[in-house]
């Protein structure tokens, strides 16, 4: 009987403040994709780093309700990551993103170990730069999501690059392809909102359209939909056109919650509004 693979998510974590509603999640790309697999079955991991503070606790808590371990994380001197969000029509306005003790996260020897043993590792958002060398190096099979940062991490070697595209109809998505690829990149998924999503296996480039889905709100559901397509792609074996299609239900079911997985949303607690008082009173002044 052949194991399930083991998948690995490293990087970012963070709690999601949405200040219209006065409730806050656990979140960030990494996290969330670790979450989405470990919710589906899948024997996943997450390394990351959180601060010695209260808001590292609630990302902890909620790691151990999704089911994945706390040991892997890494409890540092300093913030844990938070973004402060004022929510319209179920879309984000980003009114702060600290990055907090997670900010160019390296794991520690022994973390790295067990991450290079993985059948597949993803990279969050903001990734640092020397682990990309570091996994195309040791030829680690691994992705990173760029976001709309397209060109700032080294892609020479890497294996798949998650990027975000445009989701205007006429503004054509092969030159952002070519230049991910130009990079180094060896396969390139391109996320472009209502316009659906482009995958370029180097060879040919397929399409599949946005499933569509009435929003409450849309964080994490780029993180779903990478979760998902890595299953798809990588795990079930699935074509291109096939993952893309699977991820992009994904990403809309996402779409139908608060924040990047289920889980109960928390009252953002009054000392968590005092600590960030001065850049919620300047971003909601500018």
């Amino acid at each position: 009987m052949t194991s399930m693979p083991g998948l690995v998510a490293v990087g970012d974590n963070c709690l999601d403040v949405y200040l219209m509603s006065g409730l806050l999640t656990v979140g960030g790309n990494a996290l969330n994709v670790a979450a989405q697999w470990q919710r589906s079955g899948r024997p996943a991991r997450y390394f990351g780093a959180v601060g010695e503070d209260a808001e590292g606790e609630m990302v902890l808590a909620e790691l151990a309700a999704v089911g994945l371990s706390s040991n892997d994380v890494e409890r540092r001197p300093g913030d844990t990551a938070l973004t402060l969000l004022r929510e319209e029509f179920g879309e984000r306005n980003f009114l702060l993103e600290c990055l907090g003790v997670g900010e160019n996260y390296m794991p520690a020897p022994e973390h790295y170990a067990h991450i290079a043993a993985a059948d597949w590792v993803h990279l969050g958002t903001n990734a640092n730069k020397e682990l990309v060398r570091l996994l195309v190096a040791d030829k680690v099979p691994f992705s990173v999501d760029v976001s709309t940062a397209h060109l700032v991490l080294p892609l020479d070697g890497v294996p798949l690059v998650f990027a975000s595209g445009p989701d205007t109809i006429d503004t054509p998505v092969e030159p952002l392809l070519a230049a991910i690829s130009a990079a180094g990149a060896r396969q390139v998924v391109l996320t472009c909102g209502r316009r659906g999503s482009y995958f370029d296996d180097g060879a040919s480039i397929v399409h599949a359209a946005a499933t569509p889905i009435d929003v409450v709100d849309t964080c994490g559901a780029g993180d779903s939909f990478i979760a998902t397509f890595l299953t798809g792609f990588r795990c079930d074996r699935l074509s291109g056109a096939e993952a893309l299609h699977r991820a992009s239900v994904a990403a809309a079911e996402t779409c139908t919650h608060i924040g990047g997985f289920p889980q109960q949303p928390r009252p953002i607690p009054d000392w968590l509004l005092a600590k960030y008082a001065s850049s919620i009173i300047d971003a909601q002044g500018a």
